[in-house]
């Protein structure tokens, strides 16, 4: 099982971990695409938000011996605001490979 994900050296602790190839619309080429459940604690939210901001990751999975260039192809949160104290949402993110 899958349990952690590096985001530009972040490293994030993951549930529901979800690994498969995509074809790229445009050229065909099968790209990596990793999908995965995480919580988020209102102390961190700010520094996981910017880190996704960017949108554009070194994804590594040590697990899988796994490492790739990526951005978000699907994003989606449990809560918009935990700057509230001791507040957890939950994050689903999807990461598809870009093509260099």
């Amino acid at each position: 099982m899958i349990t952690t994900v590096m985001l530009n050296e972040t490293p994030i602790t993951v549930s529901e971990y979800k690994e498969e190839e995509v074809s790229d619309k445009k050229t065909g080429n099968l790209l990596h695409q990793i999908s995965f459940v995480f919580q988020v604690k209102s102390e961190d939210y700010h520094k996981i938000t910017t880190l996704l901001y960017k949108n554009a990751f070194e994804v590594k999975v040590p697990e899988r011996n796994l490492e790739f260039q990526a951005t978000i192809g699907n994003y989606s949160t449990s809560f918009t605001n935990l700057y509230k104290e001791n507040q957890v949402g939950e994050f689903t993110l999807e990461l598809v490979e870009s093509v260099q």
